[in-house]
């Protein structure tokens, strides 16, 4: 009931804003042209919709972000890991990531192009840069805390190195491995509209800014409201696939 009243709030609360703003807007308050009324973006989201305007654009931001997610997540588990695991690795690896990790992923992204050119490639690589280090902090951290006591008990139940990490090591960093997953995934999403924006591919990204550019300011609030639909929808089946494997801990909500 508790969680049941918390989300009616939270709709009615989202819909007086709706209701506020289109009142702003019929009144003119505020300006139409720069700040369209909901009744008008939500018309032009449609005609998109009906009119099949949608759906490349949006399949080619998806594609490149979770292309760029997966890449990420595999080498921060990866790197992770290593790290966390080994002496060696981490005095030949930590210097070179503490100098990459305070870089801006935008910052790379001529660099990007240079290697890459214009291409889903330089896309990739650049929001796999950018996605990376929320899970390559988790994944350490959950590898390098594992209690001392559960060292024991491997100990004593004689495991193997490849055992240990897969029935010890493992579940003890999933928590963090999938809260950075969570937090690298709208990451990659930022980063996929902003290199399409720079580098005139087709995407979300594109459209709007096209349509920043013409002042067509309907259809810009419309990719807006799509980016922000699809990062929701997103973060909710990231949630969903935590309490599934976290279930034996009681994943957060």
């Amino acid at each position: 009931m508790k969680r049941l009243a918390r989300l009616s709030g939270a709709v009615l609360f989202a819909a007086a804003l709706l209701v506020l703003w289109q009142l702003l807007a019929d009144r003119q308050f505020i300006s139409q042209a720069f700040f369209p009324s909901p009744s008008r973006t939500l018309a032009e989201l449609w005609r998109q919709l009906v009119q099949g305007d949608l759906w490349r654009p949006l399949e080619a931001t998806a594609y490149r972000m979770f292309y760029g997610w997966a890449l990420a997540s595999l080498a921060g588990v990866v790197l992770g890991a290593a790290i966390g695991f080994s002496r060696a690795a981490r005095d030949y690896l930590e210097p070179l990531l503490e100098f990459m990790r305070p870089l801006p992923a935008s910052a790379v992204i001529p660099a990007a192009i240079l290697f890459f050119g214009l291409s889903n490639a330089m896309t990739v690589a650049v929001i796999a840069f950018g996605a990376v280090w929320p899970v390559l902090l988790g994944s350490l951290h959950g590898f390098v805390s594992i209690e001392p006591q559960l060292a024991d008990v491997s100990a004593a139940l004689r495991l193997s190195r490849l055992q240990s990490f897969v029935k010890i090591a493992v579940p003890n960093a999933l928590p963090d491995i999938l809260a950075g997953a969570r937090v690298s995934l709208a990451i990659a999403l930022i980063l996929a509209v902003v290199t399409e924006m720079q580098a005139s591919q087709t995407g979300l990204g594109q459209n709007i800014l096209l349509a920043q550019r013409s002042f067509r300011s309907p259809e810009l609030y419309a990719g807006v409201v799509t980016l922000g639909v699809m990062g929701f929808a997103i973060n909710h089946g990231i949630v969903l696939l935590e309490r599934r494997l976290l279930r034996w801990r009681g994943a957060p909500a």
